[in-house]
């Protein structure tokens, strides 16, 4: 029978669980605790303002996101991969897209400037979706369509694509403001990269002996392991926890007082930098900042009191930024 078939892929005996996936998947959300509660203190000044979209912190960020994506995929097709389970599935893309939808209803209340409307869980959700077209597709393929969602939008991007009911898709040339931005492009390729290695390791056997196999008895492990099992739940509650510790600390001990401007012109350069020279940046981010104090937009914007998808001066000052920033 050909690989294209997909009921020649061995499941795993009911129960057995790979603990190894369990145990990387609650790293991942270790990682992800970390990395939201350096964000949170810089939220609440203690850290000085654009310290953790920059850097080290950037690209730890962003290796956590894409650790989360390859997961998600290597569980869709361990899953799934001997043959749909329609109604497991469904079940898990309700509870999945069910919790997307809860923050962006509670972070449209807490920070309606920068709301998440399309974050991680939206993006495994999505990913989903698209990932039961690859099930049955032979996993070198389905490995190759992943590096070309990673590359495409290093050469393609178009204004088509950055009203919000379409910027999702991630092929904007105007990056959205949002605290937690992972859109299919090119997000999408780790979800799928994952998906073919899981399909080769099917088949070769290589998940079933991993089954077998164990990660250790001491605290950390275990702790990891619970948590992988429960990803979905610790994602839920681990940013309210860590933000009532913050604010208690922040009662106990307030933090200083710092100017958001350099922080928002850094901030500014780094989403800036991803697509454009460093020269480039300078001068949008430059001339956007000026704008801004000029028409008095810059502290309601800052406090999230405006809304780009709905305030058309916002577009209008970065249309007009990025005009004469790209003037020789």
């Amino acid at each position: 029978m050909s690989e294209a078939a997909g009921t020649d892929l061995p499941r795993l005996q009911a129960g057995r669980r790979i603990e190894a996936l369990d145990l990387a998947r609650g790293l991942a959300l270790f990682a992800m605790a970390s990395y939201h509660f350096s964000w949170n203190l810089e939220q609440f000044g203690y850290l000085e303002p654009a310290t953790t979209t920059q850097g080290l912190f950037r690209l730890y960020a962003r290796s956590i996101a894409g650790s989360f994506l390859f997961l998600a995929g290597v569980s869709l097709m361990l899953a799934h991969g001997p043959g749909l389970r329609r109604q497991a599935f469904l079940k898990r893309f309700a509870m999945v897209g069910g919790a997307a939808a809860l923050i962006t209803v509670v972070t449209i209340f807490a920070t309606p400037g920068s709301f998440i409307y399309f974050g991680i869980l939206h993006a495994i959700a999505a990913a989903s979706v698209v990932g039961l077209a690859f099930l049955r597709l032979p996993g070198v393929i389905t490995i190759l369509a992943g590096a070309a969602c990673l590359v495409l939008p290093q050469f393609y991007r178009d204004e088509f694509f950055n009203p919000v009911w379409l910027n999702w898709i991630g092929l904007f040339t105007v990056p959205p403001r949002s605290n937690d931005f992972v859109p299919l492009m090119p997000w999408l390729g780790p979800f799928l990269i994952g998906m073919g290695c899981t399909r080769i390791a099917m088949r070769t056997g290589l998940t079933a002996r991993l089954a077998g196999v164990g990660t250790g008895s001491n605290a950390v492990s275990r702790a990891a392991r619970f948590s992988g099992r429960h990803s979905l739940a610790f994602y839920l509650v681990h940013q309210p926890v860590l933000l009532a510790l913050i604010w208690i600390a922040s009662q106990v001990a307030p933090p200083a007082q710092v100017d958001p401007l350099p922080g928002f012109i850094a901030e500014c350069e780094t989403g800036c930098s991803a697509d454009n020279s460093a020269e480039f940046c300078t001068r949008f981010c430059g001339c956007v900042t000026d704008e801004l104090l000029s028409q008095e937009l810059l502290t309601p914007f800052l406090a999230g009191e405006i809304d780009p998808a709905q305030d058309q001066r916002i577009p209008a000052i970065a249309e007009q930024c990025t005009a004469l920033a790209a003037e020789p």
